[in-house]
């Protein structure tokens, strides 16, 4: 199921499905501990029963505010004659999350209702050995296991309340003991635990009343009852109003021009921005996808760092003038890297090896159980980073490591008869070769590499990685080309101990002009291009394009002619980049391509990885941070084109 609203500040995540049910609280890293055990529910309490505004009944509409990571949500059930209105949102600069709630009677009789606030916490993401109590120096709720603490409040003060059992025991949970509204005031309890929060409410004839709420996350009792004590003195309203100026700021501070662009691709454009941030953690880890969901039937996440994803999302918010998200990632890649001088398939957001699923020996030899494009990807980052900031003292410090070390393992890392890089697995994680979209990363990895060489005058390594790299170009054309179609093959898969030539449609092959190894108006891209366009659209009335022939990833429907496989909004945009680098005449097309991706996002404008070919449902994990990423450089790429006409 899709976050439709991620709120965060680097440290702390929240985030909603679309029931507007909180489903993942990630802290004290992004993507890492989610502290949410079973998603928590919110209701009101009125003629004699309790109403979830997860249920069919109520009407939900899930935005947020224009130009800020502050949620608008709209909860309204003609039924009961009540509408709610809440703003959520997560503290710039503390680990506070901030909810408005203001609660509605439609009636022209004055009421009494009962508003209810439910939390299951799992802390360090684990459901056992947890305290849940009522604090009376605090009038709130704090749970509590080891380092980790969070602390429920509201402008009233915490007065009615139920610590119990989760209801991921088994038992049946403090959101059962609301039902008659009335709560079991059970003031603590240990375990797998669970709380429910009761506000009374007395609502006028057609009138309203606003709770303010807020939890609290830290390390200990003295961090979360100090950061309960700040938003009581700020007043959380205030906390709520100054986030949502921060965000504004933040996304509007670079000043750029982009009236020439249409308002609803402006409107994707800046929060795709906004979603990026929520997916970005302070210590320079940038997560590919934070949507628990995917756990069910997949036994894993996407909360995890691939250095390629995390390549191209930086570059992307590098070219939209948010350059300080690449600078801490390439701080954090310095410290990951191997002294081999290559990453590993993915990293947890603390930097450590996340699960792996690439054998190191296959058929009883031993192989490096990577995919060689992440080395490559971050080398070609550091050349754009410094082309853009020239932040000379990050080149120095990353040079040695992320230059020297990557570029020399990518220089060795090939077939001495061929010149093409040795076998590792495809950006797609599923086949070992060598394939073209990974030698266009080697390529333009060691094409960078030469050129920071120069800068500092290393001379003896610019001459090895500029033939190297030479070298990889000329073997592409030799080797990956099908002079019989007129287009790159997918690349060579290994067989046995010998490499066979796989002649699929792959969309990746975009890479081979987007990384600068051959132009975009070149005989060689065009043909690649149009066989991705003809031999990968999807012919229903969704459209988009797929990834490669035949893709049977979250694959629903058995038909390959009109479905060669789900359409994915990152190969659908790698049209756009193409139409856009051929300049102004390409930019209508371009943009047409990101209107697609427009249509296929949530109101909240989140986009996921992947849709079903049919209905349009999101598929996989949503938001995808890629995506939204690939949104952010096409508009770039369509802003450069006009530049450059004008």
């Amino acid at each position: 199921m899709p976050r439709d609203l991620p709120i965060g500040n680097g440290t702390l995540l929240v985030a909603f499905d679309s029931q507007y049910r909180v489903s993942d609280f990630y802290y004290p890293r992004v993507g890492m501990e989610n502290q949410v055990g079973a998603k928590f529910r919110l209701g009101i309490h009125c003629d004699e029963e309790l109403h979830s505004v997860d249920e069919d009944a109520w009407q939900r509409t899930l935005e947020y505010l224009r130009d800020t990571l502050v949620t608008d949500v709209s909860l309204q059930n003609d039924a009961i004659g009540i509408r709610i209105r809440c703003h959520d949102a997560v503290d710039p600069d503390a680990n506070v999350f901030v909810r408005k709630i203001v609660v509605r009677n439609l009636r022209d009789e004055a009421r009494d209702v009962k508003l209810f606030l439910h939390h299951d916490f799992a802390l360090y993401g684990n459901a056992s050995g947890d305290t849940i109590m009522f604090d009376p120096r605090a009038s709130a709720l704090v749970q509590y296991k080891k380092r980790r603490y969070v602390l429920m409040n509201c402008d009233r003060g915490v007065t009615e309340y139920a610590c119990g059992r989760s209801a991921t025991t088994g038992a049946e949970g403090t959101w059962r003991d609301a039902e008659d509204g009335v709560l079991s005031m059970n003031a603590i309890a240990q375990g797998a635990v669970d709380a429910t929060i009761g506000i009374p409410l007395q609502l006028a004839a057609q009138g309203s009343e606003t709770v303010m709420y807020w939890i609290c996350a830290g390390r200990s009792d003295s961090e979360v009852r100090g950061l309960d004590a700040m938003v009581r003195d700020e007043g959380a309203a205030h906390v709520l109003a100054r986030t949502g100026s921060h965000w504004y700021t933040w996304v509007n501070k670079t000043g750029e021009d982009l009236s020439a662009l249409p308002e609803e691709i402006i409107d994707l454009y800046r929060r795709s921005l906004l979603v990026i941030a929520t997916q970005c953690d302070r210590g320079g880890a940038v997560l590919a996808a934070n949507d628990s969901d995917i756990q069910w039937g997949h036994n894993d996440h996407y909360s995890y760092v691939w250095m390629r994803d995390s390549a191209f999302i930086c570059d992307a918010m590098g070219r939209a003038g948010f350059p300080e998200i690449c600078r801490r990632f390439l701080v954090f890649a310095n410290d990951v890297l191997r002294n081999e001088g290559y990453f590993l398939h993915k990293y947890n957001p603390d930097g450590s090896p996340a699960p792996l699923w690439h054998p190191w020996v296959r058929d009883g030899k031993s192989q490096l159980p990577i995919q060689e494009d992440e080395t490559a990807l971050v080398v070609w980052l550091v050349a754009r980073h410094y082309e853009r900031t020239r932040d000379l003292d990050l080149l120095r410090e990353v040079y040695p490591r992320l230059v020297v070390a990557a570029a020399d393992f990518l220089a060795r890392f090939r077939d001495a008869q061929t010149g093409l890089p040795l076998p590792s697995y495809d950006l797609w994680e599923e086949r070992l070769g060598t394939f073209t979209f990974t030698c266009a990363a080697v390529w333009a990895g060691l094409n960078a590499a030469a050129e920071l060489a120069h800068l500092f005058n290393d001379q003896e390594r610019h001459a090895t990685w500029t033939k190297a790299a030479e070298e990889v170009r000329a073997a592409m054309r030799k080797h990956l080309w099908l002079e019989s179609e007129n287009r790159f093959a997918r690349g060579l898969v290994v067989n046995g101990d010998a490499l066979e030539l796989d002649p699929a449609v792959d969309s990746s092959a975009f890479a081979t002009f987007y990384l600068g190894v051959f132009p975009a108006e070149s005989a060689l891209v065009e043909g690649t291009m149009r066989a991705i366009r003809e031999r990968l659209r999807v012919h229903t009335e969704i459209g988009g394009i797929a990834r490669y022939e035949n893709d049977g990833y979250h694959r629903i429907y058995a038909e390959s002619d009109r479905v060669p496989g789900n359409p994915w909004i990152l190969c659908t945009l790698w049209l756009a980049e193409h139409d856009a680098a051929l300049g102004e005449e390409g930019v209508q097309a371009a943009l047409d391509h990101v209107r697609w991706a427009r249509a296929q996002a949530t109101a909240s404008m989140i986009l996921p990885e992947q849709i079903d070919p049919y209905d349009g449902q999101q598929l996989s994990v949503a938001p995808l941070t890629w995506s939204h990423a690939q949104v952010v450089s096409v508009v770039q790429a369509c802003l450069a084109a006009r530049r450059e006409t004008r």
